[in-house]
């Protein structure tokens, strides 16, 4: 069995369940005046925007996201252009989409995204962002940093965090996902590319020792 692929053990599950928990913001969904869904590895963003819409949140969604090495054979053609697809596949109209296809980072996702809904006549006082689960808190951080004028909700796929691991088959790869993630809420704010967030004791000792556990594959390096 590779390294990639090695079973975590009980107490690395509790550790990275805490994290799991931190990064998911809870927000409760209510009517905005358009969502972004973020593009990534993940076509399940695709069709949680789908079922949001179809319960009548927002009018208009964006999809945004260029390649990323984890990406581009999955998405050949950007992660937006398959979101978009998915979602008309799944009911929502392409009239009510609105494509960002350029976006390699959370923050251009949501500045390119932004002028994309001003392209089109859209200057929303709420928006929702859709992404994965592990990833609410980083978008969230992101977006109030670099739109603060805006109301900013969050929303994903509500799966549990064993059905989560299950759908993606790999137990180190989103351990290393959801460390990184942490990583770069504690480090972005002080880059300027995101606001502060609180993090609590006991999540933080959970990123220390997944960290000494090796589960460092996603992290940043200066």
């Amino acid at each position: 069995m590779s390294n990639e692929q090695q079973a975590i053990t009980e107490n690395q599950w509790h550790q990275a369940k805490l994290i799991w928990d931190y990064h998911q913001m809870h927000h409760e969904p209510r009517p905005v005046d358009a969502a972004i869904g973020l593009g990534s590895h993940d076509l399940g963003v695709a069709a949680h925007c789908a079922e949001l819409y179809r319960t009548g949140l927002f009018p208009a969604v964006v999809f945004t996201g260029g390649n990323s090495p984890t990406t581009a054979k999955v998405f050949p053609r950007g992660e937006a252009v398959h979101f978009r697809e998915h979602a008309i596949e799944l009911g929502v109209p392409a009239e009510a989409i609105l494509l960002e296809p350029t976006a390699s980072n959370t923050g251009q996702n949501i500045t390119l995204s932004r002028e994309v809904l001003a392209a089109a006549g859209i200057r929303p006082t709420t928006v929702l962002l859709v992404s994965k689960p592990y990833m609410e808190r980083r978008s969230f951080a992101t977006a109030r940093k670099l739109w603060p004028d805006v109301e900013i909700l969050c929303a994903s796929e509500p799966l549990e965090f064993d059905d989560y691991l299950k759908s993606i088959g790999d137990e180190k790869l989103v351990l290393d996902m959801l460390v990184g993630d942490l990583q770069r809420i504690i480090e972005y704010p002080k880059l300027g590319f995101a606001i502060e967030q609180e993090v609590p004791e006991d999540v933080h000792g959970a990123y220390e020792s997944l960290n000494r556990d090796g589960f460092t594959s996603r992290l940043i390096t200066s």
